[in-house]
């Protein structure tokens, strides 16, 4: 394969490992170095697709100190590829920065299509998916009131992530400014085999979790206005 760009931003498998695109796994292959959320998490995907290239660490915590070291690299003539523990990189993920000092540098880089977890939620939802807006993560503390109240009067179907452990709390607070009876769905282990999807009024979703030990990552989708 020839790479004509110098970053790639490959996306990974949200769960599914057959949800890997062919040329996610030519690119992967291809480049000098693989950028990492977590070497660890990432090892173990490109052993499963014997893939044996350098994995360089970036993520939340380290990348403002590398971004300009690993754009000088790219202007010298490496090909590396960012990839995230799971999904696309730069959603909810690290990559926005290096991707932006990418553009300022003039290096060429290139997003490959791939998965990402809000996408098949939102369709999954049967809320309307023609105009939508992505939230990620809300802020845990300081901010997340506002925020919920600044999309009190939003028209278009949002979408949060959220961890298992929040799960509940968040719904009751979404409950709190959208109203109990808003239309809603969460949707857990996307691509995994215990893939679910829960439709139906905030108020029903809370009962329903209320008593549950939930497990996985969550995306949580709301009907606007």
């Amino acid at each position: 394969m020839t790479l004509d760009s110098s970053l790639y931003l490959v996306p990974t498998p949200i769960g599914n490992l057959q949800d890997i695109t062919l040329r996610a796994l030519e690119t992967l292959k291809s480049v000098d170095v693989i950028l990492a959320e977590d070497t660890r998490t990432s090892g173990v995907l490109l052993k499963h697709f014997d893939i044996k290239k350098p994995l360089k660490s970036y993520h939340i915590f380290n990348e403002h100190k590398q971004v300009e070291q690993i754009a000088e690299n790219l202007k010298q003539g490496q090909k590396m590829a960012l990839i995230s523990d799971a999904g696309t990189p730069a959603i909810s993920d690290p990559g926005f920065l290096l991707v932006r000092e990418c553009i300022k540098q003039d290096i060429r880089i290139e997003c490959l299509p791939g998965a990402t977890a809000f996408v098949p939620a939102l369709v999954n939802s049967g809320l309307p998916s023609d105009r939508f807006v992505f939230e990620g993560f809300l802020p845990q503390k300081k901010g997340r009131q506002t925020k919920l109240e600044s999309l009190k009067e939003e028209s278009r179907t949002m979408v949060f992530y959220e961890s298992p452990h929040r799960l509940v709390k968040a719904l009751g607070q979404f409950a709190e400014v959208f109203g109990p009876d808003r239309q809603a769905s969460v949707s857990r282990e996307i691509t995994k085999i215990h893939e679910e999807t829960i439709r139906g009024s905030l108020r029903e979703i809370i009962i329903y979790y209320g008593e549950k030990k939930v497990k996985g990552e969550i995306v949580i989708v709301i009907s606007g206005l």
